[in-house]
Order: structure tokens, then C-alpha cells, then sequence
């Protein structure tokens, strides 16, 4: 059996198994936001997004470690070429990149509208996905696709007064959350092309090499810049280290999730899935905060709860 036809065949034998694990990767990055909005008042935003590569590190190094250990017969180590250090490189680039963009959207108006259009990424990953990765999206995967992002939309609405506003949807926030979008999504062909290209033997395992990599190249970059070019440095970080390990664990969690997911099924289905994250948010800030649904907020939830139903029957 050649290497290609062993991948489809892994692939396969986890035709299902992705859904789960993706709604995990969901509910961990919702708990990471929560522990991260509050490091960010304490630290600032660039060591806040430093947290969660730095103290997710050792999480991802121990869990490559038991899956090396717990099993009865050792998994070989795969081979890494460096095509697959070049699609880990181009993914975890354009991961911070894209953070970046989103922190850049936050200081400037509008950004309802720069939210709104940083969540065409699913959009994106579908395109980039058929380009760069020759994986095309079946009618009914990419019809999922659209009523998600129309739902995250809906939910995402500016004032009524900015709505129909072109100066709101080509200001400079709106055009850092089109690139914020697009950012993510390169990220997410890149951790999707990695998983391909090192033919590990369990998602598991493309999953814990591919985040292990990915995080150890962000902490190293980002953690050079936030020691040399910001007034406090590194050393914040570790006087909170109680709810950076929080933010760290859950992070990592959700990194290994997001990554085996990867190995699994196409980007752009496990990006689809993934919004689910959005309702989980919402649902969550509706419930503590105890206010009710607009009738677009509803047309919104339901759009996105569609999209996610037709993504896991028809996303494969």
C-alpha cells in the first residue's frame, strides 16, 4: 500500500471520530479565552497571547511523552522532512500574524464589522484549502459553510447606524479583521498540510508533534519580542503564573485538539465545526449576563447550529 493510500485509509478509519474531538478543541479554547481575557488587564495583550504558547509547551511535551509511554509497542517516530517544518512554519507565522491583526482591529473603531469579517476565515480555508491542498469541499459542505458564516454574521452585527456604512466596512478596523481572517486561515491550511505531509501513524500523534513544533517556534518568537521590546518583559508572566497555567493548559488542550482534528478531516470542515465556539460564547455571555435574544441573534444561533449539523453528515 503506497504512503498516499495509507493516509486515506487512517483518514477513514477516524471518519467520525473528528466531530468530538473538534467540539472539545471548542469548549478548551472558550475556557482559554475566559482565563486569557483576564491575564490580559494584568499583563497586556501581546504577553497575555504569550501565555498560552509559553505555558502550554510542557503540556504538549508531556502529552508526546505518553504517547510514546503508555503503549504496549512504541510508535516509531515519524519522519519530518522539511516541507513539513516549512507547513508548521507558514502555519504558526500566520497564527501569531493573525492575532496580530485582531489586536490591531481592537484599537481602532468599528469592531463589530472587523469581527464580523475576520469569521470569513471558514470562506477562506475553503478556498486556500482547494489551491493550495487540491481538497475540495462537497455542495453540501460548502453550503454548511455559508450558513455558518451567515449565522456568525447575524450575531456579529454592527449598530443599525453602521450597517449600511461604507466608511464602517472599508475602515481600517473592517480591513485588519479581513486580514485577520484570512491570517487564521493560512494558519489553518499550513497545521492542515503539516499533518499530511508527516504520515504519523495516529492522528494522535500528528497532533502532539505538529503543536509541540508550532508552540515551541511562537514562545521562542514571541517571547524574544515581549522580553526585548515591551517596557516589563517576561517577568509578569510569571508572577501570575497561577491563571497562566490555566490559560496555558486549556490552550494546549485545545491546540492538540485543533491539530489531531487536522490529521483527521479537511481545514476547512473542522474550521465549520469549530464556530461552534462562537455559540458556546454567546450562550454563556447570554446566561451571566441575563439578557435576551434579538430575533436576529436567533436567526443567527440556528443558521450556525444548521451549518454544523450539515457539516458533520456531509463534511467527509
Amino acid at each position: 500500500m503506497s504512503t498516499a493510500q495509507q493516509a486515506t485509509s487512517t483518514l477513514i478509519d477516524y471518519a467520525w471520530l473528528w466531530v468530538p474531538v473538534v467540539l472539545f478543541a471548542a469548549l478548551a479554547q472558550t475556557v482559554r479565552n475566559s482565563a486569557q481575557r483576564s491575564l490580559t488587564q494584568e499583563l497586556g495583550t501581546l504577553s497575555a497571547t504569550l501565555v498560552r504558547f509559553l505555558y502550554g509547551l510542557p503540556f504538549a511535551a508531556v502529552w508526546l511523552a505518553l504517547l510514546y509511554l503508555w503503549p504496549e509497542k512504541t510508535p516509531s517516530i515519524p519522519h519530518m522532512s522539511g516541507a513539513y517544518f516549512a507547513w508548521i512554519g507558514l502555519g504558526a507565522f500566520f497564527q501569531v500574524a493573525a492575532t496580530a491583526a485582531l489586536l490591531l482591529a481592537m484599537k481602532e473603531r468599528n469592531f463589530a464589522v472587523a469581527i464580523t469579517l475576520s469569521k470569513t476565515e471558514v470562506l477562506q480555508v475553503a478556498l486556500f484549502g482547494a489551491v493550495f491542498l487540491h481538497e475540495l469541499p462537497t455542495p453540501w459542505a460548502l453550503f454548511a459553510m455559508v450558513l455558518a458564516t451567515l449565522g456568525v454574521f447575524l450575531l456579529s452585527l454592527p449598530p443599525r447606524g453602521q450597517l449600511f456604512s461604507l466608511s464602517a466596512w472599508f475602515s481600517k478596523s473592517a480591513l485588519y479583521g479581513m486580514a485577520c481572517g484570512a491570517c487564521f486561515a493560512i494558519a489553518s491550511i499550513g497545521f492542515r498540510g503539516a499533518a499530511i505531509e508527516l504520515h504519523a501513524e495516529t492522528p494522535w500523534l500528528s497532533g502532539a508533534w505538529g503543536v509541540l513544533f508550532a508552540q515551541a517556534m511562537q514562545t521562542l518568537g514571541l517571547g524574544l519580542w515581549v522580553q526585548f521590546r515591551t517596557e516589563r518583559g517576561l517577568a509578569p508572566l510569571f508572577r501570575a503564573w497561577k491563571l497562566s497555567m490555566v490559560a496555558g493548559s486549556m490552550g494546549a488542550a485545545a491546540s492538540l485538539a485543533w491539530f489531531t482534528a487536522y490529521a483527521m478531516q479537511s481545514a476547512a470542515s473542522v474550521r465549520t465545526l469549530g464556530m461552534v465556539e462562537v455559540v458556546f460564547s454567546y450562550i454563556v455571555s447570554r446566561k451571566v449576563f441575563s439578557e435576551s435574544f434579538s430575533r436576529p441573534e436567533k436567526i443567527g444561533i440556528s443558521l450556525v447550529l444548521v451549518g454544523l449539523v450539515l457539516i458533520c453528515a456531509f463534511g467527509s
